[in-house]
């Protein structure tokens, strides 16, 4: 068995890995030619290849499950084609051995989609925001037109919330404004610096601007029959420096750049403890955990929908329409993944259950469909003997 678990397993690695070039060369051309309206003096054509070249891994992270599903239904159905299924199943190889087969062939993959969800997507991801700060000065991920907002509490027992409006390479900042309220949530300072940069876990402003309510000005400015004050209700100060110990870091920072599918694990794990810690709503990230734990499941599931597809026995032909009905399952997968995720953070789905639900139902129908087609002789008999009337399928 090992020589035919070998042989399959070059079958299913070749297939596959054309399939996913040729969908990484198809998507990365249709992205090319609708970006190449953006180039100018400032950004070549030199720059655009070089973010294109960027994206490569994060793409290969997001075709990777469809170019196995549709690799492995060709190498199958090639096999079946040419009877050598048929001599494995002869051989005394059932259809669940296959799969235990097909499930221990999958496995190396498993190990090289958890290094590029791990490290090579984030790395690229980071790589490509900081090109983009660098030749198009701007970047992608969750950035509002505002810029970046964080929340944190302060250690007096008020809150402070920090708006940048973006993030330099390095992981120096520019245009930060921040807001500080006192432990009634009352507005008492704002700020603002042209740069900042972190310095030893704190975030040291430069040339900030202080404008600082007096304790009697929002009673005075909420009063309709107050007169003129004697003096100013605020009082402006300006520092060269100011030191703000503050629970972020550079690398939250570029969390918050990349978008929560994106992200390491630890990275994520990191960052959804600071959202908690400061009673943000951590839902879609908790999710997007969730979601990259089933990552390499999804792989599996993937190799066991192609397994009954692959199996199927054509007399003539039949493997373009295996791949037609691979290619259809796939893209199906990936809208029942998206619907799923989307109608899980509308309904407050627990993360579990958003993230696995699709994997679960593809998964439970493929090894039910397979099941069908290793027993259906039996299931047959069985019917005939239990409900003599009904005739037994041709």
């Amino acid at each position: 068995m090992r020589i035919a678990r070998n042989y399959l397993g070059r079958e299913i690695y070749q297939s596959s890995a054309m399939v996913t070039t040729a969908l990484l060369g198809l998507f990365a051309f249709f992205a090319l030619i609708d970006d190449l309206d953006k180039v100018s003096d400032t950004f070549g054509l030199g720059a655009l290849l070089y973010l294109e070249v960027l994206a490569i891994p994060t793409r290969l992270y997001d075709l990777l499950p469809i170019g196995l599903l549709i690799g492995s239904i060709l190498a199958l159905a090639s096999l079946a084609q040419r009877n050598e299924l048929t001599i494995l199943r002869v051989s005394g190889v059932s259809g669940m051995r296959l799969l235990a087969t097909l499930w221990l062939i999958v496995v190396p993959v498993m190990a090289g989609a958890l290094v590029l969800s791990e490290w090579l997507t984030p790395l690229s991801e980071i790589k490509s925001g900081e090109a983009n700060l660098t030749l198009r000065g701007k970047s992608g991920g969750a950035r509002m037109s505002s810029g970046y907002w964080f929340k944190e509490p302060t250690p007096n027992g008020g809150t402070r919330i920090l708006n940048i409006h973006s993030l330099q390479s390095g992981g120096s900042v520019s245009g930060v404004t921040l807001y500080e309220f006192d432990d009634g949530q009352e507005l008492i300072a704002m700020s603002t610096a042209p740069e900042g940069h972190f310095r030893d876990e704190t975030l040291v402003l430069d040339n900030v601007t202080t404008n600082r309510l007096k304790p009697q000005a929002l009673g005075m400015l909420a009063d309709p029959e107050a007169r003129h004050p004697a003096e100013p209700l605020m009082q402006v100060e300006r520092q060269p420096e100011r030191t703000l110990d503050t629970t972020l870091t550079p690398a939250r920072l570029l969390a918050r750049v990349l978008t929560p599918e994106r992200m390491s694990l630890t990275t994520l794990l990191d960052y959804i403890d600071y959202l908690n810690d400061n009673q943000i709503q951590a839902d879609r990230q908790i999710v997007a955990m969730w979601r990259k734990l089933a990552y390499p499941f999804t792989l599996l599931v993937m190799i066991t929908i192609a397994a009954p597809i692959g199996f199927m026995q054509t007399r003539r032909g039949g493997v373009a329409a295996k791949v037609f009905i691979g290619i259809l399952l796939g893209v199906g997968f990936f809208m029942l993944n998206q619907l799923a995720l989307n109608v899980g953070m509308l309904g407050r789905w627990p993360a579990w259950v958003t993230a696995l639900m699709p994997s679960l139902g593809a998964l439970l129908l493929a090894l039910g469909t397979l099941f069908y087609m290793e027993y259906r002789h039996a299931v047959s008999r069985i019917m005939q003997h239990r409900w003599p009337w009904r005739k037994s399928p041709a």
